[in-house]
């Protein structure tokens, strides 16, 4: 039998979340009920992992469960960037013999990127959830710069499209003095995530069945099923896919395999657009790896910026107000030499969010107990990551040798991390490092 160790709890509500009016979530589990594949968690793998599932077989019964409400987890607390090349514009990331892996990378994200197209399409979703809008990557001094150079050199190799941009041209962008030159990808979309995985889970009808707050706390194996448990109910189902990510570790799967990592956003309250110059809607990742992401939202007639900086190591897999506040001091800080004309914008949401990475950065995917199959370990990149796992976990469910999961199936196992304290100790000084080598990219 496997039984939660602990449940997923999130600290506060994310801007993503309190931008959307109230949606009345899916009824819990309050009976037994029997599935032919049960997933656990209902964020950007699980809901794919659905997808994909009943677009194989249409009569398949499938059961997805919730521990809290679909769009205040993890998926919702995302940056909402389903980037189609590899995010670090870095010569480190792509240079030498890692052009085949990149392109395995780009051929992973754009079948999450098709997924999230076919779905915009079949809704008539609108840009505000689904927008193929590209993306920048955007750099503030020399160092910036030659990473950007040396990335274009690589996407050349790759086949890949792009268009560099200099001072002015970035500055016309953003409305803003603060970068020295930008790159622009024509190929990612940018979501709000909590409202794309909200018109996600919605878009399901029978014979799938989505239940919110309603957490796993147990399952085992009776004859050729597995019994999952839930406090007010009882799934019985032929698989199971865990898509639950760093809390897979809850469970006991991947023990000493996961590093749990938090991530920190704010967000402004809304400004009158004609404070700011520039490009209504735009989004850019920073130049150097652990730097600091920048998106414009319009909302309405108004708009808000996002900034997203700080990674913090915690294995409890919870945050408290303190490192929240902590990193928001900093963004402000962040938010200011970037749009001084908008000094006394006050940021109305501050949050954090999770993710799961493995020391070789490998996700924790495959069948962990016979018929339960785990699409965890995105290491970042989640919207990307985690959707293509989810579908890859699909096809290895119903026996579908796909290229895509030839791709998972094709990754070396996660390496085990050092033992306690060396491992703290470790993760916190790479962090730290990295934070200090981005500067204030």
């Amino acid at each position: 039998m496997f039984v939660a160790s602990k449940l997923p709890k999130n600290n506060g509500s994310s801007g993503w979340v309190e931008m959307l009016p109230r949606r009345i979530p899916k009824p819990a589990l309050e009976n037994s009920v029997t599935a032919d594949v049960a997933i656990i968690g209902a964020g950007f793998a699980g809901l794919s992992a659905a997808r994909q599932l009943v677009r194989l077989d249409p009569k398949l019964k499938v059961v997805i469960l919730e521990a809290g409400l679909v769009g205040e987890g993890a998926s919702g607390r995302n940056s909402g960037f389903i980037i189609d090349l590899p995010h670090e514009v870095s010569a480190e990331g792509l240079g030498g013999g890692s052009l085949d892996r990149a392109r395995r990378d780009i051929k992973m994200y754009r079948t999450a990127i098709d997924m999230g197209r076919e779905l915009a399409e079949e809704h008539g979703w609108g840009k505000e959830i689904f927008d193929p809008s590209g993306r920048f990557s955007v750099a503030r001094g020399a160092h910036g710069d030659e990473h950007i150079l040396s990335y274009g050199k690589q996407l050349d190799a790759l086949g890949e499209s792009y268009k560099l941009l200099n001072t002015k041209e970035i500055g016309e962008v953003t409305g803003s003095n603060a970068y020295t030159s930008g790159m622009f990808m024509p190929g990612t979309v940018m979501i709000q995530p909590a409202d794309y995985v909200r018109h996600f889970a919605d878009s399901f009808s029978e014979p799938v069945t989505l239940y919110e707050r309603t957490p796993a706390v147990s399952f085992n194996q009776v004859g050729g099923s597995w019994v999952i448990k839930t406090p007010r109910g009882v799934v019985t189902a032929g698989k199971i896919i865990l898509a639950n990510n760093g809390h897979a570790q809850s469970f006991g799967f991947f023990k000493g395999e996961l590093l749990h990592v938090f991530t920190y956003a704010s967000l402004t309250e809304r400004f009158d657009p004609k404070r700011l110059p520039g490009q209504r809607t735009w989004a850019a990742t920073p130049a150097l790896p652990m730097g600091t992401t920048v998106r414009r939202i319009s909302d309405g007639n108004a708009d808000r910026i996002l900034v997203r900086w700080r990674y913090t190591y915690n294995p409890s897999l919870t945050i408290g107000d303190s490192q929240v506040n902590s990193a928001g001091r900093v963004h402000d800080e962040k938010f200011l030499t970037r749009f001084p004309t908008l000094k006394g914008l006050r940021m109305e949401h501050r949050w954090g969010g999770p993710m799961a990475l493995t020391w070789n950065s490998v996700p924790a995917f495959g069948e962990v107990a016979s018929g339960v199959i785990a699409a965890c370990g995105c290491n970042g990149l989640g919207a990307s990551k985690s959707s293509a796992a989810g579908i890859a976990a699909a096809d290895k469910a119903l026996g579908v040798n796909s290229e895509l999961l030839q791709i998972f199936t094709g990754y070396d196992k996660p390496k085990k991390l050092p033992p306690q304290p060396f491992l703290t100790i470790g993760a916190k000084a790479n962090m730290k490092f990295k934070e200090l080598r981005a500067g204030d990219e």
